[in-house]
């Protein structure tokens, strides 16, 4: 027996529709949101997404609440832009999401029984709908192509495991990341090396690593702007013993640095 859930503030959601037809007013409206289309307001999508995340990683949740907000905003963008041609609204998007969520989620809104395997069988229902359809059927369909390169390398090869194309331990896939090192290796010390070459097994060891990643259950880009965020903090400290010692920086020599690196690291380790 499902809990009935209270309803959605209706005057809020009406007033923010309100705003942004008001925006995109022929006469009335602001000038940057008229001159917007689908593709031009993609890398603005991109930014609050990642903004979202930055705030979430920051545990900043009074701003993760507002930049929310500005993520929830492209939507309602997309959905006033489909509204003008006439191919859908923000109605039409809230509707398919829910039924989707409830097709997918039957063990929660139609009683039945948690099975193994159940996300993945409901998946393969819609590939096969799909196939009927007309749509692409391959296992790799429909992963975005504007994804950050490392989490559409953890979505390809999710699904390529999804049909068996994987490993089952850890070791081949570990044997694997230590193999294209050796090929990135010698590719790039052979007397003859081409760019393109290095550039292609660099790639194939980046590959290898998703894959590590995935099969340790760990989220590549995720782990990967968490690297970058431990680096800019311990490389900024560093900076800092340089000012402390009136050291100018690209002066003080690789040893010099490799030093106050390591206090660093040391007196961040006994913070923690």
């Amino acid at each position: 027996m499902t809990t009935c859930l209270p309803p959605l503030p209706l005057e809020p959601i009406a007033r923010m529709l309100a705003i942004m037809e008001r925006l995109r007013h022929p006469e009335h409206g602001c000038p940057w949101d008229l001159k917007q289309d689908f593709a031009s307001i993609v890398p603005h999508t991109l930014e609050e997404a990642y903004e979202v995340a930055d705030a979430i990683e920051r545990g900043d949740y009074q701003e993760l609440s507002s930049e929310l907000g500005d993520l929830l905003f492209q939507v309602v963008f997309y959905a006033r832009l489909g509204q003008e041609q006439g191919q859908f609204d923000f109605i039409e998007v809230v509707k398919r999401l829910n039924a989707k969520l409830e097709q997918r989620h039957p063990h929660v809104f139609a009683g039945t029984e948690v099975v193994a395997g159940q996300w993945e069988a409901l998946k393969a229902a819609e590939r096969a709908d799909n196939a009927l359809a007309g749509k692409p059927v391959s296992a790799l369909a429909n992963v975005p192509l504007n994804l950050p390169a490392l989490s559409r390398s953890a979505k390809l090869q999710k699904r390529a495991a999804r049909v068996g194309f994987d490993w089952d331990s850890l070791g081949p896939v570990a044997d694997k990341v230590t193999e294209e090192l050796g090929e990135v290796m010698t590719e790039a010390l052979h007397a003859d090396s081409r760019q393109e070459l290095v550039q292609e097994e660099i790639g194939d060891l980046l590959f290898a690593v998703v894959n590590l990643a995935r099969h340790l259950e760990v989220e590549p880009e995720q782990a990967l702007r968490l690297a970058n965020a431990k680096f800019e903090r311990r490389f900024r400290g560093v900076e800092q013993h340089c000012r402390d010692a009136s050291i100018d920086i690209e002066k003080a020599g690789l040893d010099r640095l490799e030093q106050f690196w390591q206090q660093v690291k040391i007196a961040e380790k006994k913070r923690n």
